[in-house]
């Protein structure tokens, strides 16, 4: 079997990375892109190599020489490179050379694994195309098949708004094509179409051509799980580090801190609520997404009034923010001097924020005389309720009692969590009961499953600290599908009650199966959507973390380093069921290895 590799591109996506670097000698890993491609065709037995080069074709040739290793190496130039598509470099190959073979057909800008090729290359069929189940993100031409034939070819030209990939599949441009198909209609047809049609089109509608004439049958070899990826532009080069660079993920992770969006990972890092938005909600805003994105969304007054008919209060007493850490500047600004006290452990963003704090300790349990003590000294006293990652809950009366007894303090009370309590909100008590110095935050987005598209708010009813908080604020302080997302969700108050019932049932299931593991000495019952667990010392403890990731694309929080009592806690986002119980048994299969 011979295989053609096709590398004339200029790579104008990848820019500004392929301005002097061809785009296949840029590196996923330690090796260049072109250099894992040959060492899988090599590992595959195959040999016989013919490159099609075009952009920086002298580099790309002098550097796969110097790494030759037993390949024959056979260089087809395509000197319109700038102006014509693969459909011309594929057919100056196949006229400059003898096709006495089947031909491997590679598009040079793949990562994938070896046995990849081994599946193509062992196909009982003539002629055959590797593809993947199409999922989100993916993009380029995708096919239709019926009964393991390809029928339909659809470039993305033709992929419209309304186009359905739900039964498609992606082409991963890797083809297994016979001596016989090349060289009878698929050669003739590929010559006559680039010379006299269109020289800047895809070989693809070549083959969709044949397919829809009946000439060939080209069967659909689907990938079980194998990984594989197509590097276009910068943002695939690190999706593609992601992927086969498994040492690395955690470290890729937690310097991106989000956008998650791209790995194929189960995150119980990340904390949301997993029954929310419903489908009809989500199926709503796909409706209108159109809309949405060509419009401006409104100013603040209109966004907090939209807010209020939500939270059922005055809308003077609150400020939609863009994300709740959109206040924490405006915090620290205004408590710049000032004396605060802290949970200790809490969400990391307030001892960021607050960096001479003083705190009071959740031992997973808070002592309320030590707040009572510690307090008598601050300006400003912060509750996060229920704690992250704790879990640690106090009730709303010994809040509003606390704040009611100490009228010259500021009581910060982060409520991001109090829907999986079993308990209601402050705001409700606070809309009856006039207390100044309370100013409840909360992060909509991990109530609402939303975190994509930045909700929270702050609510008070100081006069003074709301015109602050306003005047702070941008005239455009929010997007038009989050003040889409808080109009519809009127019409959903039941099942997001539904999905915080839900979410604590799962959280009780999911502790339970926790607590009986012999390799984990406690599991702390908490009121958020997330479990704390300490685990029992092991030596195996260290590589846990790197292993989820590396062999189950599991992502997980340690959060050991906010305890400082040399024991080893995770804490454990509540997702589906069937994602929990999945996390145990992944752990249990770690813990028995030898």
């Amino acid at each position: 079997m011979k295989a053609v590799i096709l590398a004339a591109g200029l790579g104008n996506r990848m820019r500004p990375l392929t301005d002097t670097v061809h785009k296949t000698l840029l590196k996923v890993g330690n090796e260049s892109i072109i250099e894992r491609i040959i060492n899988g065709l090599k590992a595959n037995g195959i040999k016989d190599i013919v490159v099609v080069t075009g952009y920086l074709a002298d580099e790309l040739k002098q550097y796969l020489l110097d790494r030759s290793g037993g390949i024959n190496f056979t260089f087809v130039n395509n000197p319109r490179y700038r102006e014509t598509n693969n459909i011309y470099s594929l057919a100056l190959a196949f006229n400059e050379i003898e096709i006495d073979d089947d031909i491997l057909l590679v598009e040079s800008d793949l990562i994938y694994e070896n046995k990849i090729i081994d599946k193509i290359i062992n196909t009982p069929h003539p002629n055959a195309a590797l593809l993947d189940k199409y999922r989100s993100g993916m993009d380029g031409t995708v096919v239709s098949v019926a009964r393991g034939i390809i029928t339909n070819i659809i470039p993305p030209h033709l992929q419209d708004e309304k186009f359905d990939f739900s039964d498609k599949y992606k082409t991963l441009n890797i083809y297994k094509f016979s001596r016989e198909f090349c060289n009878k209609n698929f050669r003739q047809l590929l010559t006559y179409y680039a010379r006299v049609i269109d020289d800047n089109c895809y070989y693809e509608l070549i083959l969709g051509i044949l397919i829809y004439l009946q000439k060939e049958v080209i069967y659909a070899e689907i990938l079980e799980g194998e990984e594989w990826s197509e590097v276009d532009d910068p943002n695939d080069l690190r999706v593609s580090e992601f992927v086969f660079n498994k040492g690395k993920r955690g470290e890729i992770l937690e310097t991106t801190f989000g956008g998650f969006w791209s790995h194929d990972i189960v995150d119980f890092c990340f904390i949301r609520n997993m029954y929310f938005p419903s489908s009809s909600m989500l199926s709503e805003i796909r409706n209108n997404l159109a809309n949405l994105v060509c419009n401006y969304g409104s100013k603040q007054t209109i966004l907090n009034q939209k807010l209020a008919y939500f939270l059922l209060c005055n809308p003077d007493h609150v400020n939609l923010l863009n994300g709740s850490s959109q206040i924490y500047p405006i915090l620290q600004a205004s408590y710049q001097n000032r004396k605060i006290l802290l949970p200790e452990p809490t969400f990391g963003e307030y001892p960021r924020i607050f960096k001479n704090a003083v705190f009071y300790a959740d031992k997973i349990g808070i002592d309320t005389d030590e707040i009572e003590a510690k307090g008598k000294s601050c300006d400003l006293v912060v509750f996060v309720n229920p704690n992250n990652p704790t879990g640690t809950f106090l009730e709303n009366s010994y809040l509003h009692d606390y704040a009611a007894g100490n009228p010259e303090k500021t009581i910060l009370v982060d409520e991001s969590f109090i829907d999986f309590s079993g308990s209601v909100s402050m705001l409700e008590l606070l809309e009856k009961d006039h207390l100044p110095n309370v100013i409840v935050l909360k992060s909509l987005s991990k109530v609402l499953g939303v975190p994509g598209i930045r909700l929270g708010f702050v609510y008070s009813r100081n006069s003074r600290f709301n015109t602050q908080i306003r005047d702070a604020l941008p005239i455009w302080n929010s997007n038009s599908i989050a003040e889409f997302f808080i109009e519809i969700i009127l019409k959903h108050r039941q099942s997001l009650a539904q999905s915080f019932l839900q979410t604590i049932d799962d959280r009780a299931v999911f502790a339970a199966k926790l607590d009986v593991q012999n390799f984990i000495e406690k599991v702390y019952p908490g009121s958020g959507n997330f479990i704390l667990v300490k685990f029992r010392n092991n030596e195996k403890l260290s590589g846990l973390a790197a292993w989820l990731l590396a062999e189950h694309a599991c992502y997980i929080k340690d959060v050991s380093g906010k305890f400082n009592d040399g024991c080893y806690y995770i804490r454990f986002a509540v997702r589906l069921p069937e994602e929990n119980n999945r996390l145990v048994l992944q752990m249990q299969a770690y813990f028995s290895r030898p």
